[in-house]
């Protein structure tokens, strides 16, 4: 049952001070696993791509705009190319939380469609919408404007913000999304039974750094 999950994994290291050899023990786990990807910084893409060149099941994932989502649109367009071109084949991208907060709407549509446009046909585009800090018609409204601008998923969380996914801002993610785009719970999912609420809800993607605990019906301690 637990090994049922894995590919719903994107086995996940954000820290700062994450060593190469803890980004080579990560690739070594998401083959042994066969999760869905890892998900690290863009410094550490082409070490995980090489590792796992051989290992076509597991994805590499980077993320864009991170922690915040304050970057220019600029300079997240580059940061995907960039990431790309190293061998990142998912982008996890955090949206414009200011200007959705200010009714910009247009800039944020226009931050992710420029990602988006970045990772096309090279990358699957996942957009973070950091739903701790939004209220639920900001939840619904960020979620629309990802399926507008072309994302694949919408996320919950950074895991680095006030706090990571829950139950009730899946179910509305999925609401507004419907069948359109995948959704992913990042942030707090530590255990076997949280993954199966978060995927109950409406998730179809995982982000967690308890993936192995989790296949192996333990609680994991610690998040990103």
């Amino acid at each position: 049952m637990t090994e049922s999950v894995a590919h719903l994994i994107d086995h996940t290291l954000l820290k700062a001070d994450a060593t190469k050899l803890q980004i080579l023990q990560l690739c070594e786990e998401a083959i042994r696993h066969e999760f869905a990807s890892v998900c690290i910084h863009p410094y550490w893409v082409k070490t995980a791509a090489q590792r796992l060149e051989n290992a076509d099941q597991v994805k590499v994932c980077s993320v864009i705009g991170f922690p915040l989502g304050q970057n220019t649109t600029k300079v997240k367009t580059e940061e995907t190319i960039d990431a790309i071109r190293n061998g990142a084949t998912e982008i996890d991208m955090v949206i414009n939380i200011a200007a959705l907060k200010e009714n910009e709407d247009q800039i944020v549509q226009a931050d992710i469609e420029a990602v988006v446009k970045a990772a096309e046909n090279k990358a699957i585009t996942k957009v973070i919408i950091e739903s701790c800090l939004l209220t639920n018609e900001e939840i619904e409204r960020a979620s629309r404007l990802a399926a507008q601008a072309g994302a694949d998923f919408v996320k919950t969380s950074t895991g680095f913000s006030t706090g990571g996914a829950t139950v009730e801002a899946v179910a509305l993610m999925r609401k507004t999304v419907g069948d359109k785009l995948g959704v992913k719970a990042s942030g707090g999912v530590r255990s076997l039974s949280d993954v199966q609420a978060m995927v109950k809800a409406g998730a179809t993607r995982i982000g967690a750094s308890s993936g192995v605990a989790i296949v192996q019906g333990e609680q994991g301690e610690q998040d990103y």
